[in-house]
Parts: structure tokens; C-alpha cells; sequence
């Protein structure tokens, strides 16, 4: 059975050929425009460090968790002493007036400082300490949301030059079908339909190239941005995508996610913080104090010292139940949010697990059964087509078939890595290195 040249090498099958593969067993990628022949791959970590260290969101989060740490040490200090100044005469309203001769008459000054009870800063310091750890949080939650996009980005853009190079080898074998329906076509063996259709495939595959060269170049401004370079900063080709096996189960990924999730911590931070302010809304049932010393100038007639302790008497406590009755209630709404966002997490980390399993799975099947069955079922009727076995029809159907389940096949390794991105943003688990 003949088999038609199928690119540059008669004797390349079309298996081998969308492989990118040459007899010799060697790679041969189709020249890019916007990758340096012999370039090295665009490494991974090399940019998710950049972009960890270029992008504003981190450095935003870190900025307002240095500021939360100053507040600890505002709400544990006194409050400011008050100083006062004051004047009695005698005989005329002005000052000094029967200074030294009217023992009422006197020019004074006295500092007065406020005392809280005892507990009550060290309790309005912790609130703001476990505030503070509520941002450091935020400061995990916006690494690993930086990491996870930048790996949805790059496998995207691997995605995307690995289909524009299936489209380019199909482009290739579609054109010789062309040349083949053309030459039958003129000595009469075969229909002016055959010629049209082919032609119109490959219009397709024209436009298909068009919509994965937007996505490229869409997927490469994105890591411009996330790395906060130029928009068309030349980006590099990734590294090709392959089946992955992850590494744990639903059960152990949910069980990271309860105790490394930077999103359930920090409610539960926040859960922990309002605990706290409870606790301070309680001990306002307490009085507070004040302490004051002053010195009175008597003129010629001996000086006089005064020292007063006052004592703040909490008789508005209907006002104090009820800030105890809100924070209280607040603290059960925030408990209920931590078990909420506990349940929404192993949801989501359910499904994007499936999902990576399944697309997985699928992806294999399609590399080890689907795709090596429909490449010979093409090559068989290409064959049958040269000797008038089958109809172009037939040849037409087999190369598309060919072509959608080696795009599919793509498609489900992207998927996959995507899925696996997100669940490492859930859990803090590094499953894509």
C-alpha cells in the first residue's frame, strides 16, 4: 500500500511527523519568530521568583502587615499624661493677684495621668497581634495566588506552541493532500468537491493558527505583567507539557488545606481576633483610674502640694452588654465564615481534583490509545484514496479526527496542570514543580 509523503520526507508517518520527530528519531520544532533558535526553555522557577519579586501585590500585603505589627505596641502603651495650669486670686480676677498675702491666692501646675485596670492594654494588645497575624496571612495568600497564576500562564503558553505546532505539521500533510486531490483531480479520478474540501481544511487550519497565535501572545503579556515588564517583552518558549501523577489524595489534599490554606487561616484569625475583643469588651466592666500630682506657688507663704487618685466608675454598663452582646455575636458569625470557608475549600479542592485526575487519565489514553489507532486508520485510507480504494471524503474525516484528538490531547494536559495549580494556591502544597 502506498502511502502519501507526508512533509518533507516520504518516508515520515504521520504519527511520527505530529510527533515533530524526523526518521533519525531527532526533534524538529517548527521555526518561531519569537524564540532565538537554540534559546534554552523558559524556565518555571525562574519566573515565578521574578514575579514574587517584581509584582506590587505581595509587596502591597507585606507593607500592610509591617504596619499591623506597629499596633500591638500603640494599644499596650499609656495614654498621654495631661498637663494643667491654673491660677486663684485674690481681691482681682488677673493673676498674682494677693499672691504672698491671701492664703488663697496661688499659681499652679498639675500632671495627671490616666490609668487603665490592670489587663486591660496587655487584652487590646493581643487584639491587634492576632490582627496582625490575620495580614501575615494575606501576605501567603498573595505569594501563592502570584505563584498560581504564573503557572496558569506559562502552561497556557506552553499549550499554546505546542497546538500552533500540531497545526502547522497537519498544515503540512493537508497540504499534500491538496496536491493529491489537485493531480487526481485532473486526470479525472477524482471530484472538484475533493479539491474544495481540502482547500477549505486548510483555510481552517489558517484561522485555528490565527486564534493560538491571539492566545500566545495573550498568555505571554500576561507574565509581562505579572513580572512588571514591558508588554512586549520577548518571553520565551516553556518547557512542553506532559502527563503528571499527583504526588496526594483528595483526602490528605483536604487535610493540608485545614491546616495550611492561607485563606482558612486567616479566618480563623480573624475568629481568633474578635475572641480577643470580646474579652477586652468584658474587662470595660472594670473601672479605670487616674493619678494626678500638682504644686501650687503661694508666693512668700509656704508652697503647697496636691495629690489626687480617681477612680472611673463604669455605671453605664447597659451600653457595655451590649458592646459584649455584638462582639459576641460578631465572634459566632466569624466561627460559622471559618467552617464555611472550610467546606467551600473542600469543594473546590474536590473538583479540581477530578479534574486533574481525570484530564490525566485522559490525556494518557489519548497518547497511548486513541491517537495511534486514528493515525493509522488516516495513513490506511490515504493509502486506499491513491489507489481509488476510498473516497477524499473518508481521507478528509480521518485527518480531522487525527487533528481533534491531538488538540484534545492538549487541551486535557492543560487542564490538568491548571487543576493542579489551583489546588496547590488552596493547600500550600507544591504539586507542579
Amino acid at each position: 500500500m502506498a502511502v502519501i509523503g507526508l512533509g518533507c520526507d516520504p518516508s515520515l508517518t504521520h504519527a511520527q511527523h505530529a510527533a515533530g520527530h524526523v526518521p533519525g528519531g531527532h526533534p524538529q520544532a517548527p521555526a518561531d519568530a519569537g524564540v532565538p533558535p537554540g534559546a534554552a526553555p523558559l524556565a518555571l522557577p525562574d519566573l515565578i521568583e521574578a514575579a514574587l519579586r517584581a509584582h506590587p501585590e505581595v509587596a502591597a500585603a507585606e507593607a500592610r502587615y509591617a504596619a499591623a505589627l506597629e499596633r500591638p505596641a500603640q494599644e499596650h502603651a499609656l495614654p498621654d499624661p495631661m498637663v494643667s495650669t491654673s491660677y486663684t486670686s485674690a481681691g482681682a480676677p488677673y493673676p498674682g493677684a494677693g499672691l504672698g498675702q491671701d492664703p488663697n491666692a496661688s499659681l499652679g501646675v498639675m500632671l495627671t495621668q490616666a490609668i487603665p485596670y490592670p489587663g486591660k492594654r496587655a487584652l487590646r494588645a493581643e487584639v491587634m497581634r492576632r490582627e496582625a497575624e490575620a495580614e501575615r496571612r494575606q501576605v501567603d495568600a498573595a505569594r501563592l495566588s502570584i505563584i498560581a497564576r504564573v503557572k496558569q500562564a506559562y502552561f497556557r503558553l506552553a499549550a499554546a506552541y505546542h497546538l500552533d505546532e500540531l497545526l502547522q505539521v497537519n498544515g503540512e500533510v493537508l497540504a499534500t493532500l491538496v496536491k493529491v486531490s489537485e493531480s487526481r483531480y485532473a486526470v479525472g479520478h477524482a471530484a472538484q468537491q475533493d479539491v474544495l474540501r481540502a482547500q477549505t481544511q486548510s483555510s481552517l487550519i489558517a484561522v485555528q493558527r490565527e486564534r493560538v497565535a491571539r492566545e500566545r501572545r495573550t498568555r505571554e503579556g500576561e507574565l509581562n505583567a505579572l513580572m512588571r515588564r514591558a508588554p512586549g517583552a520577548p518571553v520565551g518558549r516553556p518547557v512542553a507539557l506532559a502527563p503528571m501523577t499527583l504526588d496526594l489524595g483528595l483526602e490528605a489534599l483536604v487535610d493540608r488545606a485545614g491546616i495550611a490554606s492561607p485563606l482558612l487561616l486567616r479566618e480563623q484569625s480573624m475568629a481568633s481576633r474578635t475572641e480577643a475583643a470580646v474579652d477586652v469588651a468584658r474587662r470595660d466592666f472594670t473601672p479605670d483610674f487616674a493619678l494626678s500630682a500638682g504644686y501650687n506657688y503661694m508666693g512668700r507663704m509656704p508652697d503647697m502640694f496636691e495629690v489626687r487618685f480617681d477612680v472611673i466608675v463604669p455605671f453605664q454598663r447597659a451600653r457595655r452588654r451590649a458592646v459584649v452582646a455584638e462582639r459576641q455575636l460578631t465572634l459566632d458569625a466569624e466561627r460559622r465564615t471559618v467552617e464555611a470557608t472550610r467546606l467551600a475549600l473542600q469543594h473546590r479542592i474536590q473538583e479540581d481534583y477530578q479534574m486533574a485526575t481525570t484530564a490525566g487519565q485522559l490525556a494518557t489514553l489519548y497518547r497511548d490509545a486513541v491517537l495511534p489507532q486514528a493515525r493509522l486508520a488516516l495513513e490506511s485510507s490515504i493509502g486506499s484514496y491513491q489507489t481509488g480504494g476510498v473516497d477524499f471524503l473518508s481521507v478528509l474525516t480521518n485527518f480531522g479526527s487525527v487533528l481533534e484528538f491531538e488538540m484534545s490531547y492538549v487541551e486535557q494536559l492543560t487542564e490538568q496542570h491548571v487543576a493542579a495549580s489551583r489546588l496547590e494556591e488552596m493547600t500550600a502544597v507544591t504539586l507542579v514543580p
